[in-house]
């Protein structure tokens, strides 16, 4: 009786979410990797302010070129909000990736309607790369595959 207790109170204090983004870092076969910068943004599909869920940046780095020098690299990202965003951001900010698979919750409060999801990826000495893909919440699934820096993002809506 009391594990059964204990099991239900983990259910019922997990945070509720919309969705899942997965997101693809592929190994690139290059002699010197250097993992990417990645923003992870949704906006309105008719228009409206960018709602950023991840930035993954080398939050470690610092001295007279930190980490978050090269976020502007990401340009997309940078003109629709990153600009402005006061860095480390509690809940959204961490560290690069190593190639692999990686899952982002879609925000609970995301209201129903129309959306595009981007994810955009730049790595030094290498390219940059912004992969968009249209998402309806509720019950929306979607794909797309980068060409480079990045492989498949796949969206799961509730």
């Amino acid at each position: 009786m009391r594990s059964s207790y204990l099991l239900l109170a983990g259910v019922i204090a997990a945070p509720a979410t919309a969705g899942t983004v997965t997101v693809t870092i592929p190994r690139l076969p290059v002699a010197e990797y250097h993992r990417p910068y990645v923003a992870i943004w949704l906006e309105p599909a008719g228009g409206g302010a960018a709602r950023t869920l991840a930035v993954w940046y080398d939050v470690k780095k610092g001295g007279k070129e930190p980490g978050t020098k090269w976020l502007s690299d990401m340009r997309a990202w940078w003109r629709k909000g990153g600009r402005s965003l006061a860095l480390p951001a509690n809940g959204i900010s961490g560290a690069t990736r190593a190639p692999g698979q990686y899952s982002v919750a879609l925000p609970s409060d995301l209201r129903s309607g129309a959306y595009v999801l981007n994810v955009e990826a730049a790595r030094e000495t290498g390219g940059r790369e912004l992969v968009t893909v249209p998402l309806t919440v509720p019950n929306g699934t979607a794909r797309a595959t980068g060409k480079t820096e990045l492989g498949a993002v796949t969206l799961a809506a509730r």
